[in-house]
């Protein structure tokens, strides 16, 4: 690890001065308490914070073989053109 000041880090040469805090001991690190039980409430807030909310029916991802042609005409229509495909498909149930 580097241990020596650089520059556009965030952080000046002062910040990195007045810091001083030395790596932990193999004691003080077997000490510690995992997140979960020092602050259970910012636990809470950050496992609710990641990732996607789940969904019912989740999409299935697939490998799909399409025309160039019909590919560019979806690209050209802007972000989201996958779900354009999607949407197309829906509306062509055969039942």
């Amino acid at each position: 690890m580097n241990k020596e000041f650089r520059e556009g880090l965030g952080f000046t040469k002062e910040d990195w001065d007045a810091v001083d805090s030395p790596e932990l001991t193999d004691e003080q690190l077997a000490g510690l308490k995992p997140l979960s039980e020092f602050d259970p409430e910012l636990y809470a807030r950050i496992r609710r914070a990641r990732g996607r909310p789940a969904v019912a029916a989740p999409k299935q991802q697939i490998s799909l073989r399409l025309d160039p042609d019909v590919i560019e005409k979806f690209k050209a229509t802007g972000k989201g053109w996958q779900a354009r495909i999607n949407d197309v498909l829906k509306a062509a149930k055969l039942d």
